[in-house]
């Protein structure tokens, strides 16, 4: 523990998540944001505004959202992870449809079937958590009882 409060940030995991110093085991996502919009940027610089935003939005949903959310099922967020998470979502739908409501872009997000990123994080857990749970083996099946 010593060593870790000298460090900011401390290695990687399998090129994935990162460990902050903190009084609390914490993950830092800036790299996963920083993929986030790589991606994005990937995508919309190859096809422009020349797609439909059916098709962008499908793209962003497929490549460009789990890059994102990329360990979020066992690495803690807290309440400033999921807003910094959100607003990368929310500049990327501005950059698409423009300078919008927030209830507009709840209805944008509806229609194209992009949910918000506390809920796809909570879908995620859960997807892992039930598959972790049936795995054969019995330390899994130990820790998955105890969640």
């Amino acid at each position: 523990m010593a060593f870790l409060s000298h460090c900011i940030i401390l290695g990687h995991i399998n090129q994935g998540g990162y460990f902050e110093s903190s009084v609390r085991f914490k993950c830092s996502f800036s790299n996963n944001k920083a993929g986030f919009y790589r991606s994005f940027n990937a995508i919309f610089g190859k096809i422009g505004r020349c797609a439909s935003e059916e098709v962008v939005s499908a793209l962003i949903k497929t490549k460009c959202l789990p890059v994102l959310l990329y360990g979020t099922e066992v690495c803690p967020t807290n309440a400033a992870d999921l807003q910094s998470m959100q607003f990368t979502v929310n500049r990327v739908s501005i950059k698409l449809f423009g300078t919008m409501s927030q209830n507009y872009y709840q209805e944008v997000s509806n229609y194209f079937g992009i949910n918000t990123v506390k809920e796809l994080i909570h879908n995620r857990f859960e997807k892992f958590r039930i598959s972790y749970g049936a795995a054969n083996n019995y330390l899994c099946r130990l820790i998955f009882a105890r969640c």
